[in-house]
């Protein structure tokens, strides 16, 4: 018997019929339930006009700078969907980055990101003051993943580049005894 599938109607305007729209194969991944609703799309911008007008189920707001709560307050202002929040994890740590976790909770944020190279200390740090989950950011192997679960990390956002699918599979690999379905976001892709 052929799998039917419903057409889902859509409902725009002339005025947003526009959007930036992420590939439709996107709708067969697994995605990750986030305070019951599940999302399969991220968008990874810190763009607001793109935030307010696309069609992601949550937005990956991390930049290269020392995390500000005004740009989070600004992606705040214009997002429809959940806000994963970068909190540092580089020169931005321990007290600061617990502090930013800390106001972006405060500021609507489903979700705190931490990038490598985010020490123990600060996971720790920042566990102690929020109650949303903490992302950190894999970009390459030279991590013990248990250790940071165990300091309080809840999924892992995987960002290698053109390496990501190599280091998705090796996380799977060190993960898969202890913690066989752990939250994997896979952000980097092909060639960047």
């Amino acid at each position: 018997m052929a799998e039917s599938r419903k057409e889902v109607p859509s409902l725009t305007s002339e005025l947003r019929a526009d959007i930036v729209e992420l590939p439709h194969i996107i709708r067969e991944a697994s995605g990750i339930r986030l305070f019951g609703k599940r999302i399969k799309s991220i968008i990874y911008t810190m763009d607001v006009a793109v935030i307010a007008n696309c069609d992601a189920d949550a937005v990956l707001a991390v930049y290269p700078w020392t995390p500000n709560t005004k740009i989070l307050e600004a992606i705040s202002t214009v997002a429809n969907v959940p806000i994963l929040a970068g909190i540092g994890g580089g020169l931005t740590k321990g007290l600061r980055s617990a502090t930013i976790g800390f106001f972006a909770e405060e500021s609507g944020a489903q979700a705190v990101v931490l990038n490598a190279p985010t020490t123990i200390e600060t996971i720790e740090s920042v566990k102690k003051v929020v109650d949303i989950p903490i992302i950190y950011t894999v970009v390459n192997k030279e991590i013990n993943l248990k250790d940071r679960i165990a300091a309080g990390v809840k999924a892992l956002n995987i960002a290698g580049g053109k390496n990501t699918a190599e280091l998705v599979r090796w996380a799977r690999q060190q993960l898969n005894e202890q913690y066989p379905n752990f939250p994997i976001i896979a952000s980097g892709g092909k060639n960047r």
